[in-house]
Protein backbone atom coordinates (compact mmCIF):
# COMPACT_ATOMS: atom_id res chain seq x y z
CA UNK A 1 0.00 0.00 0.00
CA UNK A 2 1.14 3.57 -0.88
CA UNK A 3 2.39 6.21 1.86
CA UNK A 4 -0.76 8.26 2.69
CA UNK A 5 -0.33 11.91 4.50
CA UNK A 6 -0.97 11.25 8.29
CA UNK A 7 -4.18 12.74 9.97
CA UNK A 8 -3.99 15.54 12.22
CA UNK A 9 -3.30 13.65 15.79
CA UNK A 10 -3.64 15.25 18.68
CA UNK A 11 -2.97 14.38 22.18
CA UNK A 12 -6.02 16.04 24.61
CA UNK A 13 -4.71 15.95 28.15
CA UNK A 14 -1.04 17.34 26.55
CA UNK A 15 -3.04 20.20 25.05
CA UNK A 16 -4.90 20.81 28.10
CA UNK A 17 -1.41 21.25 30.06
CA UNK A 18 0.27 23.03 27.04
CA UNK A 19 -2.65 25.29 27.33
CA UNK A 20 -1.80 26.09 30.96
CA UNK A 21 -5.46 24.35 31.92
CA UNK A 22 -6.11 21.41 34.34
CA UNK A 23 -5.96 18.20 32.87
CA UNK A 24 -8.27 15.73 35.31
CA UNK A 25 -8.78 11.96 34.22
CA UNK A 26 -10.54 9.20 35.70
CA UNK A 27 -8.64 6.47 36.96
CA UNK A 28 -10.23 3.03 35.43
CA UNK A 29 -9.71 -0.18 37.68
CA UNK A 30 -13.05 -1.81 37.58
CA UNK A 31 -14.62 -1.48 33.80
CA UNK A 32 -13.71 -3.62 31.29
CA UNK A 33 -15.66 -2.03 28.04
CA UNK A 34 -14.92 0.81 25.87
CA UNK A 35 -17.58 2.68 26.91
CA UNK A 36 -15.86 4.17 30.28
CA UNK A 37 -13.87 6.04 27.88
CA UNK A 38 -17.36 7.81 26.70
CA UNK A 39 -18.42 7.81 30.15
CA UNK A 40 -15.13 10.07 30.96
CA UNK A 41 -15.66 12.33 27.92
CA UNK A 42 -19.31 12.98 28.44
CA UNK A 43 -18.13 13.23 32.24
CA UNK A 44 -15.78 16.68 31.21
CA UNK A 45 -12.40 14.56 32.06
CA UNK A 46 -9.74 14.54 29.35
CA UNK A 47 -7.76 11.41 30.42
CA UNK A 48 -8.49 7.29 31.47
CA UNK A 49 -5.81 6.81 34.36
CA UNK A 50 -5.76 2.86 33.47
CA UNK A 51 -4.11 1.13 36.36
CA UNK A 52 -2.69 -2.26 35.20
CA UNK A 53 -0.56 -2.40 38.42
CA UNK A 54 -3.48 -2.73 40.75
CA UNK A 55 -6.04 -3.23 38.60
CA UNK A 56 -6.68 -7.10 36.26
CA UNK A 57 -6.57 -6.35 33.15
CA UNK A 58 -6.15 -8.35 29.90
CA UNK A 59 -4.03 -6.77 27.52
CA UNK A 60 -6.73 -7.07 24.99
CA UNK A 61 -8.90 -5.37 27.02
CA UNK A 62 -6.52 -2.12 27.38
CA UNK A 63 -5.97 -1.79 23.56
CA UNK A 64 -10.09 -1.86 23.17
CA UNK A 65 -10.79 0.43 26.17
CA UNK A 66 -7.48 3.07 24.26
CA UNK A 67 -8.70 2.68 21.14
CA UNK A 68 -12.20 3.34 22.30
CA UNK A 69 -10.34 6.47 23.65
CA UNK A 70 -8.59 7.59 20.39
CA UNK A 71 -12.61 7.99 18.88
CA UNK A 72 -14.13 9.66 21.79
CA UNK A 73 -10.97 12.35 21.49
CA UNK A 74 -9.31 11.30 25.33
CA UNK A 75 -6.39 10.08 26.49
CA UNK A 76 -5.31 6.88 27.35
CA UNK A 77 -2.95 6.40 29.84
CA UNK A 78 -2.10 3.54 31.38
CA UNK A 79 -0.22 3.02 34.70
CA UNK A 80 1.89 0.14 33.79
CA UNK A 81 4.01 -2.06 36.93
CA UNK A 82 7.31 -0.50 36.68
CA UNK A 83 9.62 1.44 34.22
CA UNK A 84 10.96 -1.85 33.24
CA UNK A 85 7.47 -3.50 32.38
CA UNK A 86 8.18 -5.59 29.50
CA UNK A 87 4.11 -4.69 28.39
CA UNK A 88 5.50 -0.84 27.55
CA UNK A 89 5.25 -1.37 23.58
CA UNK A 90 2.89 -3.53 22.66
CA UNK A 91 0.48 -1.53 24.80
CA UNK A 92 1.73 1.82 23.07
CA UNK A 93 1.39 -0.04 19.68
CA UNK A 94 -2.16 -1.07 20.72
CA UNK A 95 -3.30 2.19 20.96
CA UNK A 96 -2.13 3.70 24.14
CA UNK A 97 -1.09 7.95 24.38
CA UNK A 98 0.96 7.63 27.47
CA UNK A 99 2.34 5.65 30.25
CA UNK A 100 2.51 5.88 33.73
CA UNK A 101 5.28 4.78 36.05
CA UNK A 102 5.25 3.82 39.12
CA UNK A 103 7.90 4.24 41.79
CA UNK A 104 10.20 6.47 39.90
CA UNK A 105 13.14 6.38 42.65
CA UNK A 106 16.30 7.74 40.09
CA UNK A 107 17.26 9.62 37.14
CA UNK A 108 17.83 6.39 35.92
CA UNK A 109 14.54 4.82 36.39
CA UNK A 110 13.33 7.71 34.67
CA UNK A 111 15.21 7.17 31.63
CA UNK A 112 14.28 4.11 31.23
CA UNK A 113 10.74 4.69 31.10
CA UNK A 114 11.31 7.39 28.19
CA UNK A 115 13.78 5.12 26.19
CA UNK A 116 10.55 2.23 26.55
CA UNK A 117 8.03 5.06 25.45
CA UNK A 118 10.28 7.75 22.77
CA UNK A 119 12.03 6.83 19.45
CA UNK A 120 15.12 7.76 18.86
CA UNK A 121 16.50 10.32 19.19
CA UNK A 122 14.83 10.88 22.25
CA UNK A 123 14.17 6.96 23.24
CA UNK A 124 14.90 3.77 21.94
CA UNK A 125 11.24 2.32 21.51
CA UNK A 126 10.96 -0.34 19.05
CA UNK A 127 9.32 1.08 15.56
CA UNK A 128 7.05 -1.08 13.57
CA UNK A 129 3.70 0.11 11.32
CA UNK A 130 0.02 -0.12 11.73
CA UNK A 131 -0.57 2.87 14.67
CA UNK A 132 -3.89 2.92 15.89
CA UNK A 133 -2.92 6.42 16.63
CA UNK A 134 -2.60 6.94 12.90
CA UNK A 135 -5.79 5.54 11.83
CA UNK A 136 -3.69 2.34 10.84
CA UNK A 137 -2.69 4.75 7.60
CA UNK A 138 0.81 3.85 5.73
CA UNK A 139 2.41 7.30 6.79
CA UNK A 140 6.20 7.68 6.58
CA UNK A 141 8.28 6.07 9.01
CA UNK A 142 9.96 9.59 9.83
CA UNK A 143 6.87 11.57 10.03
CA UNK A 144 5.35 8.76 12.15
CA UNK A 145 7.65 8.80 14.40
CA UNK A 146 7.47 12.42 15.12
CA UNK A 147 3.64 12.32 15.54
CA UNK A 148 4.08 9.14 18.07
CA UNK A 149 6.96 11.18 20.22
CA UNK A 150 4.83 13.74 20.48
CA UNK A 151 1.73 12.90 21.63
CA UNK A 152 2.80 9.98 23.42
CA UNK A 153 3.09 11.43 27.37
CA UNK A 154 5.61 10.22 29.89
CA UNK A 155 4.49 10.33 33.12
CA UNK A 156 6.87 10.18 35.95
CA UNK A 157 5.49 9.18 40.09
CA UNK A 158 6.99 10.31 42.98
CA UNK A 159 5.99 7.84 45.31
CA UNK A 160 8.83 6.89 47.89
CA UNK A 161 11.51 9.05 50.11
CA UNK A 162 14.35 8.24 47.57
CA UNK A 163 12.18 8.93 44.95
CA UNK A 164 11.46 12.33 46.41
CA UNK A 165 15.15 12.79 47.11
CA UNK A 166 15.56 12.69 43.54
CA UNK A 167 13.20 14.47 41.93
CA UNK A 168 15.26 17.36 40.84
CA UNK A 169 17.37 14.59 38.89
CA UNK A 170 13.98 13.08 37.70
CA UNK A 171 12.55 16.05 36.34
CA UNK A 172 15.91 16.83 34.32
CA UNK A 173 15.18 13.75 31.70
CA UNK A 174 14.52 14.96 28.92
CA UNK A 175 11.21 13.16 27.52
CA UNK A 176 9.80 13.39 30.88
CA UNK A 177 6.27 15.46 30.50
CA UNK A 178 5.02 14.80 33.76
CA UNK A 179 6.31 14.75 37.14
CA UNK A 180 3.45 13.45 39.38
CA UNK A 181 3.07 12.94 43.09
CA UNK A 182 0.99 9.67 44.28
CA UNK A 183 0.12 10.84 48.05
CA UNK A 184 -1.10 7.62 49.29
CA UNK A 185 2.52 5.73 48.86
CA UNK A 186 5.03 8.75 49.58
CA UNK A 187 3.18 9.57 52.79
CA UNK A 188 3.29 5.84 53.67
CA UNK A 189 7.35 5.93 52.66
CA UNK A 190 7.53 8.83 54.95
CA UNK A 191 5.65 6.80 57.88
CA UNK A 192 2.87 9.06 57.78
CA UNK A 193 0.32 6.74 56.23
CA UNK A 194 -2.73 8.92 55.12
CA UNK A 195 -0.66 11.86 56.12
CA UNK A 196 -2.60 14.61 53.93
CA UNK A 197 -1.99 18.16 54.88
CA UNK A 198 0.86 17.00 57.45
CA UNK A 199 3.13 19.65 57.52
CA UNK A 200 6.31 17.57 56.12
CA UNK A 201 3.86 16.28 53.20
CA UNK A 202 3.12 19.74 51.79
CA UNK A 203 7.12 20.35 52.30
CA UNK A 204 7.32 17.34 49.68
CA UNK A 205 4.64 18.15 47.37
CA UNK A 206 6.23 22.09 46.82
CA UNK A 207 9.69 20.39 46.79
CA UNK A 208 8.32 18.22 43.38
CA UNK A 209 6.40 21.51 42.25
CA UNK A 210 10.18 23.62 42.57
CA UNK A 211 11.54 20.91 40.46
CA UNK A 212 8.75 20.50 38.02
CA UNK A 213 8.73 24.37 37.71
CA UNK A 214 13.00 24.49 36.97
CA UNK A 215 13.23 22.07 34.17
CA UNK A 216 9.64 22.81 32.18
CA UNK A 217 7.64 19.44 33.21
CA UNK A 218 4.38 19.97 34.21
CA UNK A 219 3.18 18.85 37.81
CA UNK A 220 0.63 16.59 39.52
CA UNK A 221 -0.99 15.37 42.59
CA UNK A 222 -3.15 12.05 43.20
CA UNK A 223 -4.17 10.96 46.50
CA UNK A 224 -5.80 13.83 47.90
CA UNK A 225 -9.10 14.69 46.72
CA UNK A 226 -9.66 17.43 49.81
CA UNK A 227 -10.83 20.58 47.93
CA UNK A 228 -9.08 23.22 49.95
CA UNK A 229 -5.07 20.99 49.68
CA UNK A 230 -6.20 20.78 45.83
CA UNK A 231 -6.47 24.28 45.64
CA UNK A 232 -2.88 24.88 47.44
CA UNK A 233 -1.68 22.13 45.13
CA UNK A 234 -3.48 23.93 42.31
CA UNK A 235 -1.42 27.43 43.05
CA UNK A 236 2.03 25.49 43.69
CA UNK A 237 1.41 24.78 40.03
CA UNK A 238 -0.42 20.98 39.83
CA UNK A 239 -2.16 20.66 36.59
CA UNK A 240 -1.61 16.93 36.43
CA UNK A 241 -4.60 15.55 38.37
CA UNK A 242 -6.33 11.70 37.94
CA UNK A 243 -9.39 12.71 40.67
CA UNK A 244 -10.85 9.29 41.53
CA UNK A 245 -11.29 5.61 40.67
CA UNK A 246 -14.28 4.46 38.65
CA UNK A 247 -15.08 2.07 41.30
CA UNK A 248 -15.26 5.09 43.94
CA UNK A 249 -17.28 7.08 41.84
CA UNK A 250 -19.98 4.09 41.92
CA UNK A 251 -18.89 3.41 45.69
CA UNK A 252 -19.84 7.43 46.32
CA UNK A 253 -23.01 7.20 44.04
CA UNK A 254 -24.40 3.74 45.19
CA UNK A 255 -24.05 4.48 49.04
CA UNK A 256 -25.91 8.57 48.60
CA UNK A 257 -28.61 6.68 46.27
CA UNK A 258 -28.93 4.21 48.93
CA UNK A 259 -29.15 6.67 52.05
CA UNK A 260 -31.32 9.30 50.54
CA UNK A 261 -34.13 6.11 49.45
CA UNK A 262 -33.82 4.85 52.81
CA UNK A 263 -34.39 7.95 54.72
CA UNK A 264 -37.55 8.28 53.04
CA UNK A 265 -38.91 5.81 55.07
Amino acid sequence: MPETMAPVVTNPAKQRLEAGELALGLIVRLARSGDIARVAKSSGLDFLFIDTQHGLFALETVGHIAQTALGAGITALVRVRSCRDPNISVLLDGGATGVVFPDVNTAEDARAGVNACKFAPIGRRSATSGYPLLDFRPVPQAEAIAIMNRNTLVVCMIETLEGLGNVEEIAAVEGVDVVFIGLTDLTTSMGKPGGLGDPEVMAAVARVAAACKAHGKFFGVGGDTNLERQSTYIELGSQFIPTQSDAAFIMAGATSAAASLRALV
